[in-house]
């Protein structure tokens, strides 16, 4: 088999094996090898499974290809480098829209599926305002709170990815498949789900790991006491990705888990200024009268050699910074041109100046 069909095999196998799927690739083996091992360890019985696998495998890169969709493997240097620090990453990710997008800047706003007039005017407004700015609005396409982002995002004018809990070619609700197809002109709808996945409970709960993974930060609006917004935003403090929340009515219930976040040390969100202070994303002008003096090099370029790939655990060995800290200074160095992602979420300094682009993050 291909190094696609391998890993698109791996993604075919139960959700629980993926962590180990994830370590054997880590620790340098092929998606064949590392598949190899899996059917030893767990299907030794089951002789057939991987000819089982392979036509699976086949047939769903068959049916991408016939729907125009865009399978992004763990291998491509394409594959966002954020999921790549997740524990459990998908091995492949199957994309229909702008594959860059889910490369940028990103912020997720998640919360009730039955949200109040006020969590959907808060959420349109904040992703219409942070979209304004460049920064990509994460998802997950469901009614309320979900498709409030998204809409805000496209009235700002920037991109938006929707993360589904189906195949990207069976979407859910169906209701939304406009606004998936308006999101596609800009953004991104994805699926770690091969083509043609119905979609099913529990697989909702497990796409959150990759809207919180994708995303520097995640805001709550509007979360109950058992909503599956807190299971993003405990997905998020898990990978090292911040948590905010906005505060909402005491007296109707609907937002017990979001203040359960701001009494646990969640910030309190009342504008994007807000996200964007805490975020640090907003780079203070240049001072008048600098001259053109060359500026210092950047701690993080200076662990760098050119044209040397290195990983995040060897860039945070050598910055003495934790990954979730080093990443969003990656992404910086990226969008100013001075760092370039090559297979394997890997990172390369490039020969080009960190001070001199302001890229629009929407822009494919």
């Amino acid at each position: 088999m291909t190094d696609l069909q391998n890993l698109v095999a791996l993604s075919l196998l139960p959700s629980w094996s993926w962590l180990h799927a994830a370590e054997h690739l880590r620790a340098g083996d092929t998606a064949g090898a590392a598949l190899q091992r899996l059917l030893i360890e767990h299907w030794r019985d089951q002789p057939d499974k991987a000819a089982t696998l392979q036509t699976r495998a086949v047939a769903a890169i068959r049916r991408a290809e016939e729907h125009g969709i865009a399978a992004v493997p763990w291998s491509d240097a394409r594959y966002p480098a954020a999921l790549t620090t997740i524990v459990d990453p998908p091995p492949v990710l199957w994309v229909r829209g702008v594959v860059d997008a889910l490369s940028a800047h990103a912020v997720a706003i998640v919360g009730s599926r039955a949200g109040s007039p006020y969590a959907l005017a808060v959420a349109e407004r904040l992703a219409a305002d942070l979209a304004a700015r460049g920064v990509v609005i994460v998802s997950g396409l469901a009614r309320g709170v979900d498709s409030a982002a998204h809409r805000g995002a496209l009235t700002g004018g920037g991109a938006t990815v929707a993360v589904l809990g189906s195949g990207v070619d069976v979407l859910y609700p169906p209701e939304h498949a406009p606004l998936a197809r308006e999101i596609e002109k800009e953004g991104a709808v994805i699926s770690e789900l091969v083509p043609g996945t119905p979609p099913q409970q529990w697989f909702f709960p497990l796409r959150n790991r990759i809207i919180s993974g994708l995303s520097r930060a995640v805001v709550v609006i509007e979360a109950g006491e058992k909503s599956g917004s807190l299971i993003t935003a405990r997905c998020a403090l898990e990978q090292g990705r911040d948590v905010l929340a906005v505060p909402g009515n005491v007296l109707s219930g609907r937002n017990r888990g979001a203040h359960a976040l701001l009494r646990d040390g969640a910030k309190i969100v009342e504008s994007a200024d807000d996200i964007l202070e805490e975020l640090q994303m907003c780079a203070p002008a240049r001072p008048p009268g600098t001259g053109s003096a060359a500026p210092p090099v950047d701690p993080i370029l200076a662990c760098l050699t050119p044209g040397e790939p290195s990983d995040l655990d060897a860039l945070a060995e050598r910055s003495g910074l934790s990954p979730s800290r080093l990443l969003p200074r990656l992404f910086e160095l990226e969008l100013q041109g001075s760092v370039a992602r090559v297979g394997g979420g890997r990172f390369v300094r490039v020969d080009s100046s960190c001070y001199g682009g302001n890229r629009n993050l929407g822009e494919g």
